[in-house]
């Protein structure tokens, strides 16, 4: 099977988000080929979410995770240690205050 670069992904998924009025932005660029991806999810009341991509070990199928969840400080300073671990992650922040991200659409495993 062939993978999508980083950067294809990206341009995809924030065009999906902006078809649905979801405003989205890249707060860091990581490789354009390889680099993993990050979604922060920020519901604007003072808190987030940040979601990876893995695979299910039983089906071996591709899906978002949710890696830590709480208050927004604190989601941020995990963002910035991922960073700091592995300088080619993006990382894209989703602002809706509904909770919208659309990682549970098809196509965006």
């Amino acid at each position: 099977m062939t993978r999508l670069t980083a950067r294809f992904w990206i341009d995809a998924y924030l065009a999906r988000l902006r078809f649905q009025d979801i405003p989205a932005f890249i707060t860091s660029h990581g490789d354009d080929t390889a680099g993993a991806v990050l979604v922060k999810l920020n519901s604007l009341d003072g808190k987030a979410r940040a979601f990876h991509r893995t695979y299910d070990l039983m089906s071996g199928a591709r899906k978002w995770d949710e890696l830590a969840a709480g208050a927004e400080a604190e989601v941020d300073a995990f963002i910035r240690r991922q960073r700091d671990f592995d300088p080619d992650l993006w990382v894209i922040e989703v602002e809706d205050r509904q909770g919208r991200h659309l990682l549970d659409e098809p196509g965006l495993e």
